[in-house]
C-alpha cells in the first residue's frame, strides 16, 4: 500500500488536482484518500476533489478546479473576460455555460459558479481548450465571448459587454471577421454592428 500510495503521490505532484472517480488511474481505492487527507499528502478542495498541497497555483487556479467540478461546462462571459484578460471585472463565482437540457451540476461546497443555459451552435461554437495549472480547462474564444457579452448585456451590463469590444480590438486580439461570425452565431449582429462600426470609424 505504501508502494501504491507514493506512487499515487508522485500522480497528484503531476495532475495537481485529483477527483476521487481518477483513482483507478494510480492504481488506488477511494478508501486510501482519506488517509491520505489526514497525513497531509492530499488538500480537500471540495466534495470528491483533491489536490497535493505543494502544487503550484496560477492566477486562474478556480477554473481548473471548475473544469474538475463540472468536465462538461465551457468557461463563459466574466470568467472567460478575465481568463483572457481584457475585462477589469474579477468574478467571485466562476460563470460557466451548459447544455440547456444537461442537469444542473451540484458543485459542493468551497467554488461558487454561476450557470447558464446555451444551445445549439452558440453552445459548440468558439470552444477552446487551455491548460490551467496542468488541467484541460475549456474555454470560450475572446471573439465569442465578447459576442456572448452582448447577448447576455441584460444580465452583465452593456457597459462590460462596449469593455470588452473595446479592448479586444485595442489590443488586435480579435479580427472583424471573428467578431461578425459569432456576433451570426449568437444572433446579436444587429445590436453589435453600430458599436463595431464606430470603433472601426
Amino acid at each position: 500500500m505504501k508502494v501504491r500510495s507514493s506512487s499515487a503521490i508522485k500522480g497528484l505532484r503531476k495532475k495537481g488536482l485529483i477527483r476521487s472517480a481518477d483513482l483507478a488511474g494510480l492504481g488506488m481505492r477511494r478508501e486510501s484518500l482519506s488517509r491520505l487527507h489526514r497525513e497531509g499528502h492530499l488538500e480537500r478542495l471540495g466534495r470528491g476533489l483533491y489536490a497535493h498541497p505543494g502544487r503550484k497555483v496560477s492566477l486562474h487556479h478556480s477554473l481548473a478546479e471548475a473544469a474538475k467540478k463540472v468536465p462538461k461546462g465551457v468557461v463563459c462571459l466574466l470568467s472567460a473576460l478575465s481568463y483572457h484578460e481584457i475585462t477589469t471585472q474579477a468574478p467571485f463565482e466562476v460563470w460557466m455555460a451548459l447544455d440547456r437540457k444537461a442537469r444542473l451540476p451540484v458543485p459542493g461546497p468551497g467554488l461558487a459558479f454561476r450557470f447558464h443555459r446555451f444551445s445549439g451552435k452558440a453552445l459548440s461554437e468558439g470552444v477552446e481548450q487551455h491548460l490551467v495549472d496542468g488541467i484541460p480547462v475549456r474555454v470560450y474564444s475572446l471573439a465569442k465571448t465578447v459576442a456572448d457579452c452582448f447577448k447576455y448585456r441584460n444580465k452583465i451590463g452593456l457597459d462590460v459587454a462596449l469593455e470588452a469590444l473595446r479592448e479586444a480590438r485595442r489590443a488586435h486580439r480579435v479580427t472583424s471577421e471573428e467578431l461578425h461570425r459569432y456576433a451570426r452565431v449568437c444572433r446579436v449582429e444587429n445590436v453589435m454592428r453600430p458599436y463595431m462600426e464606430a470603433l472601426a470609424a
